[in-house]
């Protein structure tokens, strides 16, 4: 049995999807009122509320065995200004899963973020390269440091944090504005036939921010892959490539064949709080053993696109899409 917190959300529920393609038992836990929107009808599912979990958890109700927990399950808004939401949820949620697993030597694989990095350079997994810049950053980074205190000197059975860069791709259209640029850029050109971008801001030019962006396909990848080592740490899951978010509007426009794009001022309210360069730093992964390879955004981008256009065709009921 493999638990997928956050399971019916994007990239929870493309980790729990490709288990169940597998041919492995999956144990969704949610929301009880969140629907079930990518995966219903799954062989080999089952799903559980949160609250049920958390008790479970904390020794009031009984929980299945469980070979692995992928820890996936947070408030993933970094515009979230309410930090007692944030410490209860990113923060108490995540300890107390961490706690279980290591009392019962369960491996456990969590998503961490690259939101921990800040306005800082370098990108590596070392305090010296993090300075959280919005409360949800504050809570990723407060939870990996008692990890680092707390489990990894002496840890009891495999934990595993994931600092995910900028992910896109299927399953992720319920998102909102936390939805992913590329997402949102097919809508605009759906709705106005033009993508709008920042103007030139943090000393680059229109557009020309820049970000490592990452399909979801290959994170996923990583966290599977993880599953099948002896190995505790943090590590970075990005490309290794910084892309502007022209890039991602050349490759959108050109799948679709028209349109246009434009540049809007860029806002006040966001400057101090906007990470203009991201680039994830793949040395501790490499030297970890993990070989796969990622796609570029003219790839990646052209592979979610096609999923878009043909999703009005598709069965969310499968669980292989």
């Amino acid at each position: 049995m493999i638990v997928v917190t956050g399971g019916m959300g994007f990239i929870g529920s493309n980790i729990a999807g490709a288990f169940l393609a597998a041919g492995r038992r999956v144990l969704v836990v949610d929301h009880a009122l969140q629907p079930l929107r990518y995966l219903r009808n799954a062989p080999d599912l089952e799903v559980m509320d949160s609250a049920t979990f958390r008790a479970g958890l904390q020794g009031q109700k009984a929980l299945p065995e469980i070979s692995a927990v992928y820890h996936q399950g947070a408030c993933s808004d970094t515009t979230e200004t309410d930090w007692s939401y944030l410490e209860k949820n990113n923060l108490g949620d995540s300890i107390l899963v961490a706690q279980y697993c290591q009392q019962r030597q369960i491996p456990l694989i969590y998503a961490s973020s690259a939101a921990v990095y800040g306005d800082r350079l370098g990108f590596r997994e070392e305090t010296a390269c993090e300075n959280p810049i919005n409360l949800y950053a504050q809570s990723k980074t407060r939870f990996d440091d008692w990890v680092r205190k707390e489990v990894l000197p002496s840890p009891s059975a495999p934990i595993v944090g994931l600092r995910y860069f900028n992910v896109y791709g299927p399953r992720e259209d319920h998102k909102g504005h936390m939805a992913s640029v590329a997402y949102k850029m097919y809508l605009q050109l759906q709705n106005s036939g033009e993508i709008s971008l920042f103007s030139g801001s943090h000393g680059y030019a229109d557009g020309e921010q820049s970000r490592d962006f990452i399909y979801v396909d290959d994170v996923v990848a990583v966290n599977q892959w993880f599953l099948d080592q002896s190995i505790s740490g943090i590590f970075n899951v990005g490309t290794g490539r910084a892309e502007p978010f022209n890039a991602i509007a050349r490759a959108v426009l050109k799948h679709s064949g028209r349109g246009q794009l434009r540049y809007v001022p860029f806002p006040e309210t966001l400057r101090a709080q906007y990470q203009a360069f991201t680039q994830a730093d793949l040395t501790r992964l490499r030297a970890a053993g993990y070989t796969g390879a990622f796609r570029d955004v003219a790839d990646g981008v052209a592979a979610y696109l096609q999923w878009l256009d043909a999703r009005t065709l598709m069965d969310y009921d499968d669980a292989s899409t």
